[in-house]
């Protein structure tokens, strides 16, 4: 049964710890996650948090949304959102949504979602023209990253270990081995 964009919001909104995502008119509660995922992600956004200039740039894990339509709502892992785009937002009592690209979106593969991920969200961030979008898998030490290039197409590179650098954050610096340690 297909649901209203004003009823997911509504619901979103007012069910905070229901972690719903909307993937083309149907309700999806985001499931709990294991040690290793939430570790990941929680690494992650140390690092990131630790290089980024908080006048420019904030960070999500596992919270607030990204919109591809009225259909669609993502929640994914970790997130960097461009400061100006929270400022529509300030001091209202709406869903925490960005519609706009975002310089990066990252899932971290969980059995219970890894394949729900990799067939619907990452196309769909992809979709949304997000700048760079990462996979990474906890217990094969890897990073998938897809990178959007000039023509809209996105360039897929495979990493094992290592120093990562998302190209839309100049200057930060991910190291994958200790990231997944």
């Amino acid at each position: 049964m297909a649901v209203s964009e004003a009823t997911y919001l509504q619901l979103a909104l007012e069910d905070p710890e229901g972690h719903w995502e909307l993937h083309h008119g149907c309700l999806r509660q985001k499931p709990g996650m294991s040690l290793d995922h939430n570790q990941a992600c929680h690494r992650l956004l140390i690092s990131l948090w630790q290089q980024l200039d908080a006048t420019e740039f904030d960070v999500r894990i596992s919270m607030g949304h990204v919109r591809r339509s009225s259909e669609s709502y993502y929640i994914p892992d970790v997130y960097v959102i461009p400061v100006e785009l929270q400022e529509p937002l300030r001091g209202r009592h709406v869903l925490e949504m960005y519609q706009a690209p975002l310089p990066l979106v990252v899932e971290v593969w969980s059995p219970s979602t890894g394949g729900y991920d990799v067939e619907v969200k990452l196309q769909e961030y992809q979709q949304r023209g997000d700048l760079e979008i990462w996979r990474i898998h906890p217990y094969e030490h890897t990073l998938i990253s897809w990178v959007r290039q000039a023509d809209g197409s996105y360039a897929e590179t495979q990493y094992t270990g290592g120093v990562v650098h998302p190209t839309a954050l100049p200057g930060v610096a991910i190291d994958l081995d200790k990231l997944l340690a």
